[in-house]
């Protein structure tokens, strides 16, 4: 039995592949998990306010919004006009809404309302800046308060209450958590799935030795054998995609609206996968070494890619290598359509980066294979 167990640790051990897996991926998700919430806290939530009275009073609450470290001030508008859009555009968490005569509604204790609307497209974030809002709009109605009530007679009796605050919540009126994870992790699976079936991609002809017999028996052009490796993959994408979808209709949950956008953003994102799973194909040269990295990417991408915990609380490192990530940029298109119906040129700048991601990564692809192209056929002819 010792001899047995004896012989067990030392294949372990043996095994590089699976030493690097038991202790490496430990070591890796450890680190990269604890400095994407190392912070532990969310600052400067990009809000809105429309100050529609413009007065000391109204100012004096929009520098108390300012002074909350959670809330940044990205835009102060005049009128309530395409705020939602504007939610949208800016990227923002919410919009407070100062009603017009805000100042002399509560000096005549009219009790005026104050409407901030939530953008619920990210629960954590909605939550925390909601929070936050609650805090200032009620050290500020404190702070009228006790004006009003060192100025009263004291005879008068009764409580001053200065405004109502409202919250109307956007886009997940529900805050439902199924409406905003599941389309989320669907996408994560899919990512996962086109990874997993490219990293064998050219990998697996390296270990058969099929690169020479086979594959430049017909051509010796590294572009024509990366498109014939990975159009099969594109057009089973489109299968995979109506798979997600049909579980979409199935348990409910949000569904496009308009599927040419989405069909640009999901075809971009394919692209992407493809190029960076042919890269890491081409570039380890092991099928089982290939899908083990990949695996690493895959697993923790959800988690870096900014769609529950933002990118802007992760520290720098981290924001690099979650932006060299296809997930990151596509579930960020995907959500703002999905939940704010935001139109194809509000999505433009996460469809450059994945076109970058792709033109980066399928050149590296195209170099290396090249090169393994050239010592094959160079090889042969030493033969």
């Amino acid at each position: 039995m010792l001899q047995l167990i004896t012989r067990e640790f030392k294949r372990f051990f043996k095994d590089s592949t699976l030493v690097s897996v038991f202790f490496l991926a430990p070591i890796v998700y450890s680190l990269l998990i604890g400095n994407i919430y190392k912070k532990g806290k969310v600052e400067d939530l990009p809000v809105i306010v429309v100050d529609q009275d413009n007065t000391p009073l109204s100012n004096t609450l929009i520098e108390m919004i300012r002074d909350n470290e959670k809330l940044q001030v990205v835009e102060v508008k005049s009128n309530n006009t395409f705020t939602q859009e504007d939610l949208v555009k800016e990227k923002a968490v919410l919009a407070i809404v100062i009603p017009d005569r805000f100042e002399a509604d509560i000096l005549q204790k009219r009790y005026p309302e104050v409407n901030t609307y939530i953008n619920t497209t990210n629960l954590l974030t909605a939550n925390l800046a909601t929070t936050a809002t609650q805090m200032s709009l009620g050290t500020f109605s404190a702070g009228v308060e006790m004006k009003a009530n060192l100025k009263k007679d004291p005879s008068s009796g009764g409580q001053f209450e200065p405004f109502k605050a409202n919250y109307i919540r956007l886009f997940n009126p529900g805050a439902n958590y199924f409406t905003y994870m599941f389309p989320g992790m669907l996408m994560v699976v899919f990512q996962q799935v086109l990874l997993l079936g490219l990293a064998v991609s050219f990998s697996r002809e390296f270990e058969q030795n099929t690169f020479k017999s086979e594959l430049l028996n017909s051509t010796g052009s590294a572009l024509k054998l990366m498109f014939v490796k990975v159009f099969p993959f594109w057009i089973l994408s489109i299968v995979l995609a109506g798979i997600f979808y049909s579980f979409h209709v199935i348990f409910k949950a949000p569904l496009p609206y308009d599927l040419w956008p989405f069909a640009i953003n999901t075809g971009c994102f394919v692209v992407a996968v493809s190029m960076l799973g042919v890269l890491l194909s081409v570039v380890l040269k092991d099928s089982l070494r290939a899908t083990q990295i990949l695996m690493l990417i895959a697993a923790p991408a959800f988690v870096m890619g900014g769609y529950s915990w933002p990118l802007s609380a992760m520290p720098e490192g981290v924001q690099m290598i979650a932006n060299a990530i296809p997930l990151t940029p596509f579930l960020e298109a995907h959500k703002s359509m999905l939940f704010q119906r935001a139109p194809l040129a509000d999505i433009m700048p996460q469809l450059k980066a994945l076109g970058l991601q792709a033109g980066i990564y399928g050149v590296l692809a195209w170099a290396v294979l090249s090169f393994h192209i050239y010592r094959a056929k160079r090889q042969s002819k030493a033969d």
